[in-house]
């Protein structure tokens, strides 16, 4: 019978040499050799106060090294990190066998706050100097996630003082029940539930009333509109997704066209993406030159942004709405779109309207400021101009004698038994505004020379986002606050970097 030598999988003592697990040209030999060589930590040292007295302290490059090699695995517990630097050679090799506790890792990461920014800039400085960034394009765009924040936590201040006030009620109301029972004298069934929940009722409701002496104000909007509050993470947002609504931040990345280096990272409790535009622009200031172009999707289309850009003199292309239904290529897009999840889809159902004549089906001529309708009769012209919504345009109006015996009345009127005529408008411009910059931005995103601009926006930015989402398995940010949130970003952008700087050869 053969024989083998026996495979210990569990040896108790195994003589390695940490620093050769560092392969050149791996994740964990750029990222050690960036932390260690190329990026100055001593700012770091301003945290601790223990120069003569006090234990000494675990160092920051090697537990900033351990959390980054530990994101670029979908490793985000500190509890599994800490695992890891106990059972996992390479981490063994990162940290020097030191081993430190996950409380000391978690406190490490909340901590870190304005101090991630200062190294996020160093790895872009080398990027640079690699020759990994090319400044011919920025590309924007945003991913929704969710948060360490219940989103059955959220609302008003208004809506938290109804919470509140039914609470209230009810333990008053269990109250007065227990005291006509215990009059009668008689044993009340269930009543060391009922005790229970009225303790529960009172102690929510103080919670509340503690929560809305805290926040005596509700959160404002851009425009001053209010804000849903969180009492869980009053800085999240709740936002609308494709995957229904979520309770989070909006991770935004302004990514280099060149290489995908990722040249900005903020994340924000906001859900409406065009209020963030101005700022991203301007955190990319330094890094761009007058010809760099900027790029962003249609949820950073608004005409205040783009008279900002155009005031600034920064060259852009951003999308709007309708951009896809004006271009050929996607007219037929709508026979491969699926059936909505009904499981995901949160919309209500759209009521079922008839449908009439528009605006199209009517022959406008805007010189001679003529309309014919479908039927082939001319409508009459209302005034000289027709403000609508600060649109100005031109109204017409259908004659009784022709609208009357129409055969096409049903088809031109929504109802048709009580209005008389039909009415239509065509609108030119807004009320008191020299330049439509959206128009503007329309013709030039639609002229070719555009449209081949912006097709790379999606190659530049989509796969930094599957990167980070797929391979590192980024699906929810575990902090609270929005200064913890943007510091965890920018630690997976961080990855992201020094990954394309390992595949590219540094330090190899």
């Amino acid at each position: 019978m053969a024989r083998y030598k026996p495979v210990d999988t569990q040896p108790e003592f195994v003589a390695i040499d940490l620093a050769a697990q560092l392969l050149p040209g791996t994740f964990e030999h750029a990222l050690h050799h960036l932390l260690e060589q190329a990026i100055d930590l001593t700012p770091f040292d301003a945290r601790y106060r223990n120069d003569t007295t006090g234990a000494p302290a675990y160092a920051p490059g090697m537990l900033l090294r351990v959390v980054l090699f530990a994101y670029s695995r979908g490793i985000i517990s500190s509890r599994a990190i800490a695992r890891a630097c106990e059972e996992q050679v390479t981490f063994i090799a990162l940290s020097g066998d030191s081993r430190p506790h996950f409380t000391t890792i978690a406190h490490f990461v909340s901590t870190l706050g304005d101090q991630i920014a200062p190294i996020f800039a160093a790895v872009l400085a080398v990027c640079d100097r690699q020759g990994l960034i090319g400044r011919e394009m920025f590309a924007i765009d945003g991913v929704k996630l969710p948060s360490n924040a219940s989103k059955h936590r959220s609302g008003t201040r208004a809506d938290f003082e109804r919470q509140a006030t039914k609470m209230e009620r009810a333990a008053d109301a269990m109250l007065a029940r227990h005291r006509a029972e215990d009059a009668r004298d008689v044993e009340p069934s269930l009543a060391a539930k009922d005790a229970v929940r009225r303790e529960r009722l009172v102690r929510d409701a103080a919670e509340l009333r503690t929560w809305l002496t805290q926040h005596p104000t509700d959160r404002r909007g851009a425009r001053g509109a209010v804000r849903k509050s969180n009492r869980t993470d009053n800085e999240s947002a709740k936002m609308a997704t494709s995957k229904g609504v979520i309770q989070g931040y909006t991770g935004v990345a302004t990514v280099d066209a060149a290489h995908q280096i990722i040249v900005d990272a903020q994340a924000h409790g906001v859900g409406a993406e065009q209020e963030l535009l101005l700022g991203v622009i301007a955190a990319t200031a330094p890094l761009r030159t007058i010809d760099t172009l900027i790029t962003a999707d249609a949820g950073y289309h608004s005409e205040a942004n783009l008279c900002a850009l155009a005031e600034a003199e920064v060259p852009a292309l951003i999308a709007d709405g309708n951009m896809r239904k004006r271009d050929t290529r996607f007219a037929t897009q709508e026979r491969y779109t699926t059936l909505p999840n009904p499981l995901h889809d949160k919309s209500r159902p759209m009521k079922k309207t008839a449908v009439v004549f528009g605006p199209e089906d009517f022959r406008y001529d805007p010189v001679a400021r003529t309309c014919i309708c479908p039927a082939g009769k001319s409508l009459n012209r209302r005034g000289a101009a027709n403000v609508t919504s600060g649109h100005v345009g031109e109204h017409f109006q259908g004659a009784p004698r022709d609208c009357g015996p129409c055969p096409l009345r049903a088809q031109c009127l929504r109802t048709p038994g009580t209005t008389p005529v039909r009415n239509v408008a065509f609108f030119r411009d807004r009320v008191g505004r020299d330049v439509n910059y959206s128009a503007l931005m329309r013709d030039r995103i639609d002229a070719p020379t555009g449209r081949a601009q912006y097709a790379r926006r999606f190659a530049t930015v989509e796969p930094v986002f599957a990167n980070l989402r797929a391979n590192k398995r980024l699906d929810r940010f575990t902090l609270r606050g929005r200064a913890k949130v943007d510091t965890q970003w920018k630690l997976y952008c961080l990855v992201h970097n020094i990954e394309k700087l390992a595949n590219n050869g540094y330090a190899a």
